[in-house]
């Protein structure tokens, strides 16, 4: 039963958005619709990255939407997030894909990088003829970045890195890979540096066996004595502080994200609850306990467009703060996963075929509930916010 997504607006949410947001949305959506969804479902069973949308999706201007030159598209960062909104309507490992692209590799250039570096990296990364990652997690270290092993050491006009990063997008994709190493030489501090994966001593390789995100490429990346000149070394990162702010670019379209997801279970159990006929060959929709469900959705859909649409605002104003995005990142996947529950349990046992998007988008959103900050992390944040004790 092939359900057309027909769009998720219960409070006019559209009259909020100026021309040109509306426009982006739109484009992004029939990009989606045409190019996407029609292979999304063989990409997940074969555990594929349909890496044919690379350029097509560089040629819409996903890449680095939000930066300014080099090619980018300069939008504002509510019109990037409703690119990564439809992106996830499609899948979160696609999205993903363009989230470590854009705000995890091009983002750190772009604020911490040289200018040889900027011409270097970022138009041809625009274009989608150079792919990036970024290693931070270790396999030791998720929530506790700060506790990461890997090192780097000056020699001479040189650094050598030895260490490994676990759980990373793009990894064996990547030409480059952005990692964060502790300096011995000074004190440990934590920079950031461009590794090119052709380097001696530079490994990914593909972790095998995910039941999510399989249409995305997730990597562990090892580095034994990998020399790098001085001129690799991000000059203006230092401390944990860097890595952050690159998570905190990424964290904000996921909250977008994942209203895509989100959307795409909700519309979808919707028209079945509205097609399935059982009892009295009258349509499931009749019932009062699925009412309650797909009221309870649209409800909490309403509400996180309303809690990212303002943290939007207030970025493209440079008034946002970390702990708004990690309430937009906390509730919007956690809504979003409840969602995908919710909608299963109306499809019955339909709900678990790949006929249907429900399921694939219920087992990535337990990844985007982890990445990028747990639920607990995110937590811990808004509570420190409020209460100015930190509880980590």
């Amino acid at each position: 039963m092939a359900l057309k997504f027909r769009g998720v607006d219960f409070i006019e949410f559209d009259t909020l958005l100026n021309d040109d947001e509306r426009l982006v949305r739109d484009t992004s959506r029939k990009f989606i619709e045409d190019n996407l969804i029609p292979i999304i479902e063989e990409c997940n069973r074969a555990g594929r990255f349909p890496r044919e949308l690379v350029k097509p999706m560089a040629d819409l201007g996903f890449f680095g939407a939000s930066l300014t030159g080099y090619g980018c598209a300069g939008m504002s960062t509510v019109e990037y997030g409703l690119v990564t909104q439809e992106l996830e309507r499609g899948d979160s490992g696609v999205r993903s894909f363009v989230s470590v692209q854009s705000a995890l590799v091009m983002y750190p250039i772009y604020a911490f990088g040289s200018d040889e570096q900027k011409d270097l990296w970022l138009p041809a990364m625009q274009q989608g003829e150079k792919l990036g990652c970024f290693g931070l997690t270790e396999p030791d270290f998720g929530s506790n970045p700060g506790g990461m092993r890997t090192r780097a050491r000056k020699v001479g006009n040189e650094y050598v890195l030895n260490g490994e990063k676990m759980w990373i997008t793009s990894g064996s994709i990547a030409d480059v890979a952005v990692i964060w190493a502790k300096v011995e030489n000074e004190d440990n501090n934590i920079r950031g540096f461009l590794v090119e994966a052709n380097r001696p001593g530079f490994r990914a390789f593909d972790i095998h066996g995910k039941w999510s995100l399989r249409a995305s490429v997730t990597s562990g990346l090892s580095m034994q004595d990998v020399h790098i000149p001085e001129s690799n070394l991000l000059p203006k990162s230092g401390g944990l502080k860097s890595p952050l702010m690159c998570l905190n670019q990424a964290r904000y379209g996921i909250a977008w994200g994942a209203i895509g997801a989100a959307m795409s279970c909700y519309d979808c159990a919707l028209q079945y609850s509205q097609l399935r006929k059982q009892f009295h060959n009258e349509p499931i929709a009749s019932r009062q306990l699925v009412q309650e469900k797909l009221a309870w959705m649209i409800s909490e859909i309403t509400k996180a467009q309303l809690l990212v649409l303002q943290v939007g605002r207030l970025k493209d104003q440079d008034k946002v703060q970390h702990q708004h995005i990690s309430m937009a990142k906390r509730n919007n996947v956690w809504m979003a996963l409840e969602c995908a529950r919710l909608s299963r349990d109306i499809l019955g046992a339909n709900g678990i075929a790949d006929e249907y998007p429900i399921m694939r988008h219920m087992m990535n959103l337990e990844s985007v509930k982890t990445y990028e900050g747990t639920h607990d992390i995110h937590t811990l944040i808004i509570g420190n916010s409020v209460t100015g004790i930190d509880a980590f």
